[in-house]
This record gives C-alpha cells, sequence and structure tokens, in this order.
C-alpha cells in the first residue's frame, strides 16, 4: 500500500515579476519588494489548501495566529506610517497626515481582525 504524504505543498522556489526586473533597483541594496509577492503566494497556497480540503482551516487560522502573521503585518503598517511622518516637511500638513493616519489605522484593524478569531 502506497503512503500519501500528508504535507501541504514542497515549494522549491517562488519567481515574481518584480524579481525578475530587481536587478533594475537602486543601489543601496535589494529592493524589499520583492518579499511581499512572496508572502502573498504562501498565504495563497494556505488559502488553496483550505479550499481543496487537504487542511483544517481551524489549525491554519491557530497556526497564524501563534506566528504572530497579524502582528507582523500590522508592524508593516505601522513602520510605513512612522516614515511618512519622518519624511514630512510639515508635520501638520493635512494630506501627509491623513496617509499617515490611514496606514496606522490599517494597522490597528488588522490586529482586531485577529482579535475575533
Amino acid at each position: 500500500m502506497e503512503q500519501q504524504s500528508t504535507s501541504l505543498a514542497l515549494i522549491s522556489s517562488i519567481e515574481t515579476g518584480v524579481e525578475r526586473t530587481a536587478a533594475a533597483t537602486t543601489a543601496g541594496g535589494e529592493d524589499l519588494a520583492v518579499l511581499a509577492p512572496a508572502a502573498a503566494a504562501a498565504l495563497n497556497l494556505l488559502a488553496d489548501a483550505v479550499r481543496r480540503g487537504g487542511a483544517n482551516h481551524d489549525d491554519i487560522v491557530q497556526a497564524l495566529k501563534a506566528a504572530g502573521v497579524h502582528e507582523a503585518f500590522a508592524g508593516v503598517f505601522d513602520a510605513a506610517s512612522e516614515r511618512v511622518m519622518d519624511a514630512a516637511d510639515d508635520p501638520y500638513d493635512f494630506d501627509v497626515r491623513l496617509h499617515a493616519d490611514n496606514l496606522a489605522g490599517a494597522a490597528g484593524d488588522v490586529r482586531r481582525a485577529f482579535q475575533w478569531l
């Protein structure tokens, strides 16, 4: 009797359009935007496994919570909000302030969404 694997997937590599054009980024290091498509691809694999019935949705949600995915995601928005304000010529500029507040609000929304799970 052949034994089936219980693994969801084996990812050997992920290549995105951003990675293919990463060589054209500015000097000073690799463009960190290449990480976002990889993170999205990993989450999409989990969503696909749940849809196909190959993974228990409660286990995946609890694993995401335990890993602190929501805090990491919210942290990106918090950091972006801080950078917007740090780069502002006038911290009282309405448009700049609105942009920073929207980013901070998105971070709070992500955290609140996970509180209900």
